[in-house]
């Protein structure tokens, strides 16, 4: 663990108590790699540019906090972190940074490949400073290969890693998920990774460099996808609201909304058989068997609709799950989080900051719960919050820090 490591209020239960983080990165697959760490005790310190930071600073639905740095996109992903200002182009700057990673346990980058090499900071150089160092190098394709200098946004990568191409249906397809799927996939993964070469650190003391592809992290999520086509040849294919491998599972109209619906096995189906008032389903030579019921789904599912027609959506997801029949409504981002469910568990948590109208600003934690509660989550830090306590921690006098200030090495508020 790093020397001195630790941020006043963490707790010294949460798993990564004690390792501090460098986070270079910029928008969304690098911090949010770095949220997760954050929100698991890691003491987290986001590197940025002086002249505006992480680009997401500037970025969100709320044009004012955008103009004032904190960006909604910004909130949704570094809570939690400090912010140090440092232009690594300049030599106070490289200074600063070198001597952070000398106390560090990991560094988390999302720069093309080959830019920290040509700043003098890859890791060749910083592994030299440090040999445990855990070094996170997030890019499009990886660091290596003919994509490797492309540059990689999104939807860039979600068509090229085939996501798209079986999104939508024959009518619709291709079509991009509804929010920045391989980004966010992305930065799981980094995080994962990073974790576990945390626990090698911790055993043999050594570190390692990691090299997290967004095109490899998606198509490492398509998995199923993946198999299909690499073991039997089958070419993925757009089927909008259907399951590839089952039917009925899908989406399915009711008397008064939009039902999913996922009698994947037997005796789902027959039990849903029996709930619409249509028994003789299961035995018809059409739905008989699984493999049948896929070949026919269309007809399948016009019989289905017509026994849903007779409720509501509601009504019809509270009887099929009581009767183990997985269903869910299809709702909207505000339904969902206007849900009881998410509210006992605490999904929502306020920051204090406020939005510009006056209501407090909030975040969603990690996608999971430990036995140890998180920590309330401090505020997404200004740019350059923790510049100047930073520099002290590291010896530089008041006199060199006023100094790097003017000539913009570094920056810090007012």
């Amino acid at each position: 663990m790093a020397a001195g490591a630790g941020t006043a209020g963490l707790t010294s239960m949460l798993p990564l108590h004690g390792v501090r983080i460098l986070d270079l990165t910029n928008v969304l697959a690098g911090p949010f790699c770095g949220y997760q760490l954050a929100r698991m005790g890691a003491e987290v310190i986001k590197i940025e540019n002086p002249r505006g930071g992480d680009l997401a600073r500037s970025l969100g639905s709320d044009p004012v906090k955008a103009r004032g740095g904190m960006g909604l996109s910004f909130v949704a992903v570094n809570a939690g972190k400090q912010s140090v200002a440092l232009d690594l182009k300049t030599e106070g700057g490289k200074a600063a940074f070198l001597d952070l990673v000398k106390t560090s346990d990991a560094v988390l980058e999302n720069f093309r490949p080959n830019v920290m090499k040509r700043l003098g900071l890859g890791y060749d150089v910083l592994s030299q400073l440090n040999p445990r160092l855990v070094y996170c190098a997030i890019s499009g394709f990886g660091q290596s290969g003919p994509w490797a200098e492309r540059p990689a946004y999104d939807q860039i990568v979600q068509g090229l890693a085939g996501v798209m191409s079986v999104t939508g249906d024959s009518q619709t397809a291709p079509l991009r998920a509804g929010f920045p799927l391989c980004d966010t996939i992305g930065g799981l993964t980094a995080s994962f990774a990073v974790t576990a070469a945390l626990v090698q650190q911790q055993r043999t003391g050594t570190g390692t460099f990691i090299d997290v592809s967004l095109l490899e992290s998606t198509l490492s999520a398509m998995g199923w996808v993946v198999s299909n086509y690499l073991n039997a040849h089958t070419i993925p294919q757009p089927m909008g609201n259907e399951n590839f491998t089952a039917a009925p599972s899908g989406t399915f109209r009711t008397g008064d909304g939009l039902l999913n619906i996922s009698a994947n096995e037997q005796r789902q189906f027959e039990r849903l058989c029996e709930l619409i008032g249509m028994p003789d389903l299961a035995t018809d030579p059409r739905f008989a068997r699984r493999d049948d019921r896929k070949r026919n789904r269309i007809a399948l599912r016009a019989l289905i609709e017509q026994g849903l027609a007779t409720r509501g959506c509601e009504a019809w997801e509270s009887l099929l799950n009581e009767q183990g029949v997985p269903a869910g409504r299809v709702l909207s981002v505000p339904e969902v989080l206007a849900q009881p469910h998410l509210t006992h568990r605490s999904f929502v948590e306020p920051v204090s900051l406020e939005t510009s109208s006056g209501g407090a600003m909030q975040i969603t934690r990690p996608g999971f719960l430990l036995s140890e509660p998180f920590e309330p989550p401090t505020n997404p830090p200004v740019l350059g919050e923790h510049t100047r306590s930073w520099l002290q921690r590291l010896g530089r006098s008041q006199e060199e820090i006023d100094r790097l200030l003017a000539d913009g090495a570094i920056g810090a508020p007012a």
